[in-house]
């Protein structure tokens, strides 16, 4: 027996026997969930957007996910930054925000294409010190962090474009509460935060959103401890919290089932603490790039198992506080 609209929760999942296909409950109607098999152009491309050396700078690497190896020069952003949201569909990497001359700008790459990057608009603030963006094919939606200036108060801030479009981004709706540096994960029906510091503890708080529709968070469960700077890859079902915290529990793996809420499930544990990394990853592999105060190395994990990660290789830099996205992330599976 169906429930009446008023009891499903938001974000539930369906199959329509009558038209074979998986839907999505928006608050209102059933939505169709859109299915389809990327191009990967080449194998799915993860990309690490600059980063402090510490120097901060415009670098871009990239790095082709199925295969362990160092990465490669891909090009550079706009001015150089780090600190920021991305985000990404199968065509087009993004990142947006950042310290010091990124501020509100919104860069795109092509990741097919080396060294091509467009400045498509600006962010509703000047941001920095942000958590990871969420996307799927369609919009890519970026949080939280400070605004420029003394005290450099913390928001609640949830803003999106859509990608194939750009332009400046428009207010989507306010996290559960203001934050800096979270993770991020995503299918291509939610996207979801974890952890992050406000303004300088860290929390084991996870929120998400339903992409489609704009609205505020909604608490989705906790992470297995207090975490901040920490990194997310995901499938199209499972998300995987890496590293972050504070000493002593930096090298912690844990895990959500992105399709229902509750709290995280220990995954494993990184090669060696890591915090202010950046992330990238195919429905298949999650890999973890560059840490505070300047590592170059990269590690991964096979996402539908747990277990400790391995090693990966090297970016071209150390560094720390590196944006990461790729082509063939869970919100696009």
């Amino acid at each position: 027996m169906s429930l009446p609209p008023s009891e499903i929760p938001l974000g539930a999942i369906r199959f329509n026997s009558d038209s074979q296909k998986l839907e999505y409950w928006m608050g209102s109607a059933w939505m169709q969930i859109q299915t389809f098999s990327p191009n990967l152009d080449g194998g799915a491309r993860g990309l690490f957007f600059g980063r402090a050396t510490p120097t901060i700078v415009n670098t871009t690497d990239y790095i082709t996910i199925p295969t362990a190896g160092d990465a490669i020069d891909f090009g550079d952003m706009n001015g150089a930054g780090y600190t920021y949201s991305t985000g990404a569909s199968n065509v087009r990497g993004i990142v947006a925000g950042g310290s010091p001359s990124h501020a509100n700008v919104i860069d795109l790459f092509i990741f097919s294409s080396l060294g091509e990057v467009t400045d498509t608009g600006n962010l509703t603030s000047s941001r920095w010190l942000m958590g990871g963006g969420c996307s799927n094919q369609t919009r890519a939606i970026f949080t939280g962090g400070s605004t420029f200036g003394s005290p450099h108060p913390v928001v609640n801030t949830l803003d999106y474009i859509t990608t194939a479009s750009g332009g400046n981004a428009i207010d989507f709706g306010d996290q559960t509460t203001g934050r800096r540096m979270q993770a991020s994960v995503n299918s291509a029906t939610r996207g979801i935060w974890a952890g992050g510091y406000s303004p300088f503890d860290g929390t084991n708080l996870i929120d998400f959103v339903t992409i489609a529709t704009e609205g505020n968070a909604i608490d989705f469960g906790d992470q297995t401890h207090a975490n901040r700077e920490g990194a997310g890859v995901c499938s199209s079902t499972r998300g995987v919290f890496m590293g972050g915290g504070t000493s002593g529990n930096r090298d912690i793996i844990d895990y959500i089932t992105i399709a229902s809420s509750g709290n995280a499930i220990d995954f494993g544990n990184l090669l060696s603490e890591r915090r202010s990394h950046g992330s990238c990853c195919s429905t298949i592999r999650g890999v973890v790039g560059g840490a505070y105060p300047n590592t170059d190395s990269m590690e991964y994990i096979a996402i539908s198992t747990t277990g400790d990660s391995v090693d990966f290789g090297d970016l071209s830099a150390g560094g720390h506080n590196s944006g990461g996205t790729s082509n063939a992330h869970g919100g696009l599976g």
